[in-house]
C-alpha cells in the first residue's frame, strides 16, 4: 500500500470511530447512562441491550471522566451535559475535609470516604478540561484547590504519592503505586494549560524522576504497577503506551530526564511481548511471562494512540481495522475480549467513554 493509500484507509477509519463514538457512544450516556434524579452517570450498562445495571454506587472518579468526555465534545447538547456533571461532582462528591469522597450508594449518601489519588487526579483533570471549555471560575478553583490537596497530604518525602490515605488524610491507606502517578502526570499537563505552568512543570519533573528511580523495571525500561522490589509485580503493556503518549505530548517538560529516555524502549518491549494478532495483552510478569491474556478495550486504545503520536501509520491503520472491527458493535463496545476474541465481559463501564475520547484526539491530530 502506497502511503497516500495509507493516509487514506487512515483517515475513513477515523472518520469512521468519530462517527460511531459521535452518535452511540456519547448519546447512550446523555439518556439511558444518566440518572436523570441524581444527576449522576450510572456506573456501568448491559453492552446488548443499552439499559443501565443496577446501581449500587456511584464513583466520583467515574463522574469526573464523563465531565472530561463532555467537556471535550462538541455541540450545545455536550455542554450543557458537562454543566449538569460538573454540578453534581461537587454537589455529590465534595467532602467536608478539602478532598473528595472515593463513592457514594444508590441514593447517592455516602458510601467510601477515602481520599484516593486516582480519583482526586481526575477531578483535576476533569476541572482543566471543563473551565477550558465553559470559563467557569469554580471549576479553575477546584482544581487548584485539589492540586495543593494533593501536595500538601499525598506527597511523600521521595517525590511520590501515597495511593490512598484515610478520609481525614492522616493516615496512608496504600503505598505509592504507577497508575494512579501517571493520572496525576496527565491532570498536572492539563492543569498547565489554565494555570501556573512553571508551578506543574516543577512537579511534574519531580514525579517522573521518583518514577524512573523507583517503578522502572531496568531489563525492559518498563514502567512497573507497584513498586520495583515488590513480590509478583507486573508490567501492563497498555500503561507503557499511555505513559509514551503523555510524555511525547510535552516533550519540553519532560526533556532531558530519565524517563523520556527509557519509555521509547519500555514501548518496544511491550509491543515485543505484549501484542499479538489478538490485540494488546492485559499483564505480563517482569520476565515477559502472560499473567492475564485479557484484551481489555482501554489497552487497545492506548496502542492506537501511542501508534498515532509516534507516527508509525502503517501499523496503526492495521490495529485501527482490527480494533473497530473486534471491539466496537452497532449499539457500543465489548469491554474485553479473550485471545481467542470471544467477549468475556457484557457491560460497558461509564469510564471507557474517556479512553476512547483521549484516543480520538490523538488520531484526529493524524489527519488533521
Amino acid at each position: 500500500m502506497t502511503a497516500a493509500q495509507t493516509n487514506s484507509s487512515l483517515a475513513e477509519n477515523i472518520r469512521a470511530l468519530r462517527e460511531h463514538f459521535d452518535t452511540v457512544v456519547l448519546p447512550m450516556w446523555m439518556g439511558r447512562g444518566f440518572n436523570n434524579a441524581l444527576g449522576l452517570p450510572f456506573e456501568s450498562l448491559d453492552s446488548s441491550s443499552g439499559d443501565p445495571l443496577p446501581a449500587v454506587r456511584y464513583r466520583a472518579m467515574a463522574c469526573a471522566r464523563q465531565l472530561y468526555v463532555f467537556a471535550l465534545a462538541p455541540g450545545a447538547a455536550a455542554a450543557q451535559h458537562a454543566d449538569r456533571l460538573f454540578e453534581s461532582l461537587h454537589r455529590v462528591f465534595r467532602d467536608e475535609n478539602g478532598g473528595w469522597r472515593y463513592s457514594v450508594d444508590a441514593q447517592a449518601q455516602p458510601l467510601d470516604d477515602t481520599q484516593d489519588l486516582y480519583t482526586h487526579a481526575f477531578i483535576v483533570l476533569a476541572c482543566s478540561a471543563y473551565f477550558q471549555r465553559s470559563r467557569n471560575a469554580y471549576a479553575r478553583k477546584l482544581m487548584l484547590a485539589t492540586a495543593h490537596a494533593i501536595e500538601a497530604r499525598f506527597k511523600t518525602a521521595d517525590s511520590l504519592y501515597h495511593a490512598a490515605l484515610s478520609p481525614d488524610f492522616s493516615q496512608p491507606l496504600k503505598p505509592p503505586a504507577q497508575n494512579p502517578m501517571m493520572h496525576l502526570t496527565e491532570a498536572y499537563l492539563a492543569a498547565a494549560q489554565v494555570a501556573e505552568p512553571a508551578l506543574f512543570a516543577q512537579h511534574l519533573r519531580a514525579l517522573a524522576q521518583g518514577i524512573s528511580q523507583s517503578f522502572v523495571h531496568a531489563p525492559t525500561q518498563c514502567v512497573a504497577e507497584a513498586l520495583q522490589g515488590t513480590p509478583a509485580n507486573r508490567l501492563e503493556p497498555g500503561h507503557q503506551f499511555e505513559w509514551l503518549s503523555l510524555v511525547h505530548g510535552a516533550a519540553q517538560v519532560f526533556e532531558g530526564l530519565d524517563l523520556a529516555e527509557s519509555l521509547p524502549r519500555a514501548v518496544q518491549w511491550s509491543r515485543e511481548h505484549g501484542v499479538d494478532a489478538a490485540g494488546v495483552i492485559a499483564s505480563l510478569d517482569e520476565a515477559g511471562v502472560v499473567i492475564d491474556d485479557t484484551r481489555r478495550i482501554w489497552a487497545q486504545t492506548e496502542y492506537l494512540r501511542v501508534l498515532a503520536v509516534t507516527g508509525d501509520l502503517s501499523a496503526l491503520l492495521a490495529a485501527l481495522v482490527d480494533f473497530r472491527a473486534h471491539f466496537l458493535h452497532a449499539s457500543g463496545w465489548h469491554e474485553c475480549l479473550d485471545a481467542s476474541g470471544a467477549v468475556t465481559r457484557s457491560d460497558m463501564p461509564s469510564t471507557s467513554p474517556y479512553h476512547l475520547a483521549t484516543c480520538l484526539d490523538a488520531l484526529q491530530n493524524v489527519v488533521s
